[in-house]
This record gives structure tokens, C-alpha cells and sequence, in this order.
């Protein structure tokens, strides 16, 4: 499976009043590792950029004049997304300016899910964790995810970021050991065992005191649960 964790930067907020990329960042994941693989460019957008935008990203004006333009690039960055899935923090903000981009293109590309399956990241955050913050800065929280270098938004940061926060969010972690396994094993899931040789487990046994304070903590449960404490049964 390829998977290309995308974002954006732009020059305002919506593309209908002619605002414009001015980055775009992407990070591939193929069978749920990072690959080394990286697609990166500021872009020249042939109009100003925003205060309110320029006070989130910090990019400046001056900065793009001998930037790329997105007719530059878009092969390479269609070749590079071609047949992926697209997982995008806020799809639809990024997929409307791309698909506004192609359009300006007059060359007959179609929207971009034509190209590739896209999938919403905050709509999957918002799913599974109801009624809470789900910008990029609360799951980095959420999943332990390291964003200190995160002062300003980027777009190829903003993916790197995403990519380790979606494989946290749709159970990364797990995934990561079976590939590390397989990477060691000709393809061949290894399970490590326990030796038979280990020595033997210590047992430490309660002390009157301690048995004593468990048998009150279970009444105490038998009672408040109207003899319903599930020790007590079986051991009863």
C-alpha cells in the first residue's frame, strides 16, 4: 500500500477570490513505514500573499519571486502522487486549491480524486475522538508525537508530522514491529518467545496485613455492587 501524507501552504484562505499554493510538501509511506522518498517546492504565486496567512507560515513575498510556478512542477508532482492515497489534515482545504490549480492549468487535468483515493485525517480524529480538539497540535499531544520544531506552519514539516500522527492514530506502532519483523526474516512474521531456560519468576507472598486489607476492599465491592463482586464467585 503507498500512502502520500500531504499539506499545503497558501496565500489566503480561499481560492474562488484567486488566493494560490505557495508550498506543498508530501512524505510517502509504502506498507506503513516512511519511505526516504520526499516531494518539496515553494512556489510562486503571481499575486501577494495574505497578512493573516503570512502570520501563520511566515513565508514572505519576497521570499517566492524566483520560485517555481505550480505549471512547473505539476507533472512531477502528479507522477508522484499518481494512484496513492492522499491522507490530508482538513481534505478539503488542500484538494479544493489543488483541484483550482489544475483547472488554471487549462490542460485538461481532471479534479484529483480522478488520481488518487483521499482520505481525511481530521474527519478519521473526528470519528474516534468525539467532542475534543483534532488540529494537528492537539493529536501531536494525544499520540506523544514530537512537534517541538513546529513554531510556524510548513508544509512539508506539517506532513512529517501528520505521518507519524496517522500511524499512531490507525495503530502504527503495531504495524511498525510486524515490518522490522518481516525486514529480518525474508518476509516471514517472527514470533519472539520466552526462553525455557529463564530462571524461575520470583513469588512474593502477601503479608497478614496485606490479605487482610484486600479481603475489607472486597466486601466492600460484594456490597456496593449488591453481591455482585466477581472475585468473591469465583473464588468463593
Amino acid at each position: 500500500m503507498r500512502q502520500i501524507v500531504l499539506d499545503t501552504e497558501t496565500t489566503g484562505l480561499n481560492p474562488a477570490k484567486g488566493h494560490r499554493i505557495i508550498e506543498i510538501g508530501c512524505i510517502e509511506i509504502s506498507n506503513r513505514r516512511l519511505t526516504e522518498k520526499r516531494f518539496h517546492y515553494y512556489l510562486q504565486p503571481d499575486r501577494k500573499i495574505d497578512a493573516e496567512a503570512s502570520a501563520v507560515h511566515g513565508i514572505k513575498d519576497q521570499f517566492l519571486q524566483d520560485k517555481p510556478r505550480f505549471a512547473d512542477i505539476v507533472n512531477e508532482f502528479m507522477d508522484f502522487i499518481r494512484d496513492a492515497e492522499l491522507i490530508i489534515h482538513n481534505a478539503n482545504f488542500d484538494v479544493g486549491f489543488i483541484n483550482h490549480e489544475l483547472k488554471l492549468l487549462r490542460q485538461n487535468f481532471k479534479p484529483l480524486v480522478h488520481y488518487c483515493k483521499i482520505t481525511d485525517s481530521l474527519a478519521l480524529a473526528r470519528k474516534r475522538h468525539p467532542g475534543q480538539k483534532n488540529n494537528l497540535d492537539a493529536l501531536c499531544k494525544r499520540y506523544n508525537v514530537n512537534n517541538s520544531n513546529r513554531q510556524l506552519h510548513g508544509a512539508l514539516l506539517d506532513s512529517e508530522i501528520l505521518a507519524e500522527v496517522y500511524l499512531a492514530m490507525t495503530g502504527g506502532q503495531v504495524s511498525l514491529l510486524v515490518q522490522e519483523n518481516k525486514a529480518q526474516s525474508n518476509g516471514e512474521t517472527v514470533i519472539k518467545r520466552i526462553s525455557d531456560k529463564r530462571a524461575a519468576l520470583t513469588v512474593i507472598a502477601p503479608t497478614v496485613e496485606e490479605l487482610q486489607a484486600h479481603e475489607e476492599r472486597l466486601a466492600a465491592i460484594d456490597k456496593a455492587s449488591g453481591g455482585k463482586c466477581l472475585w468473591l464467585m469465583v473464588n468463593g
